[in-house]
């Protein structure tokens, strides 16, 4: 009879070292781009829109980082739960790496490229916000439960309005969104994971 190589617990820092070098490149690659708009200001024009949803997304790693401590709790790793971790990790560092391309040369200004690249950048967020759905269920109905009917509604709320903000192009719309989506999101952080439990 084969023995047990590993607990779960031994297991999962092996999996979290993996997790955070992809969010670590994602969290790299929003810092060097802020960083180069540090270095050569007057390079491109700004778009605070851009920059808010930067903020917003450098939030989202850091806090992924924190909420998946909760997948200590998993009893059983499999194959497809580390699989999926990975694949919700990747996503998040694409939705960073798209919010500084490689190369700014076919591109008047933040705003002419980020209103470019939206319906990829919102077609990624809208998928962060149902991978977190899986992730949650991970971790298991009482995790899930804690969340109370507020994340039932909030999920369908944002993959809503990341698929208008695919369609619409109104900067007033846009701005009202990122605004939100911000203000939401630290209410969050700050109302359900201030302390890992």
């Amino acid at each position: 009879m084969a023995t047990e190589i590993a607990s779960a617990h031994d297991i999962f820092p092996h999996i979290r070292i993996v997790m955070g070098m992809v969010i670590g490149l994602g969290v790299t690659r929003l810092l060097s781009g802020l960083a180069r708009i540090v270095q050569h200001p007057g390079q491109y024009r700004l778009y605070p829109v851009h920059l808010a949803w930067v903020a917003s997304v450098l939030l989202m790693p850091v806090h992924f980082w924190w909420w998946e401590f909760g997948l200590y709790a998993i009893e059983t790793w499999t194959f497809g739960k580390y699989l999926f971790i990975i694949f919700y990790a990747i996503t998040l560092f694409l939705l960073c790496a798209l919010l500084f391309p490689d190369s700014m040369l076919d591109y008047t200004s933040y705003e002419d490229f980020f209103y470019s690249r939206r319906a990829w950048f919102f077609g990624l967020l809208a998928a962060t916000y149902l991978l977190d759905v899986v992730d949650t269920l991970l971790k298991g109905p009482e995790h899930f439960a804690r969340f109370g009917n507020e994340y039932l509604f909030r999920t369908p709320v944002f993959v809503a309005l990341c698929i208008v903000a695919i369609l619409v192009r109104d900067r007033r719309f846009h701005i009202a969104f990122v605004a939100a989506a911000l203000v939401y999101q630290i209410s969050f952080i700050l109302r359900l994971f201030d302390t890992i439990v």
